[in-house]
């Protein structure tokens, strides 16, 4: 067994803002905005979070009425990704899993800081490689998990894999797991890096920033101290 650890949600690179974090660690997940034609609807300010408030109220003004690219998704358990990323998931196997983080900042006044957490994650089930499948096959799946934001997209599946969770162990997290410090480059610039807690529990070191390239975590011990933070998250 072993799990993919892949950023994800907004952030300062593609809408300039993050998610919020409150005092008693829970969040709201925010997607990105989606960059391509689409058939969704859904807008940061017309969509309301877990936290019974609209999304936006949590972003700036200028980015409210832009259209959301939720993915992954946590009803039908599907990520889907076209990009350089897809080799990554390819490795993955029934049985892994599949670790989300993403970049969070206190609201409003909590004492969290801005950092990267853990929010989610899926227990793989299959690995859909759409380059090898038939039309029909394209169809049903498609037809099947519509909810995606890739089969909203007014594009074709050209290099589109789509990781499927078990829809029995896998969630959106009610609490955030912390898994960054922050850290000085060459030149005195602040960037997000695996805390040292984390490199004892997870095995894995260095920036985690970018969401390429995603980390793999092995090994029985740091699977297993991966699935207690989960446990608790």
């Amino acid at each position: 067994m072993k799990a993919l650890l892949l950023r994800i949600g907004i952030d300062t690179g593609t809408d300039g803002a993050l998610g919020p974090i409150f005092e008693d660690w829970s969040f709201e997940f925010i997607p990105i905005s989606e960059r391509f034609p689409s058939r969704e609807c859904r807008t940061y300010g017309n969509t309301i979070g877990r936290s019974g408030k609209l999304l936006s109220i949590y972003l700036p003004k200028r980015i409210a009425n832009r259209i959301t690219h939720f993915d992954p998704e946590f009803e039908s358990c599907t990520y889907g990704d076209p990009t350089s990323k897809r080799k990554y998931l390819l490795k993955l196997e029934n049985g892994d899993l599949l670790v989300y983080y993403a970049g969070l900042a206190p609201y409003p006044r909590s004492k969290r800081r801005a950092a990267l957490y853990i929010v989610g994650y899926f227990l793989v089930d299959s690995v859909l490689d759409f380059n090898t499948l038939s039309k029909e096959e394209i169809k049903e799946y498609s037809k099947k998990y519509s909810n995606n934001a890739h089969f909203k997209r007014n594009t074709d599946t050209t290099d589109l894999v789509m990781v499927i969770g078990d829809r029995t162990d896998s969630r959106l997290l009610h609490k955030a797991i912390l898994i960054s410090q922050t850290k000085l480059d060459k030149s005195g610039k602040p960037y997000q890096a695996v805390s040292k807690e984390m490199e004892d529990l997870l095995g894995i070191s260095g920036a985690i920033q970018r969401s390429l390239p995603p980390r793999f975590i092995q090994g029985d011990e740091h699977i297993t101290n991966l699935r207690k933070l989960l446990m608790h998250g």
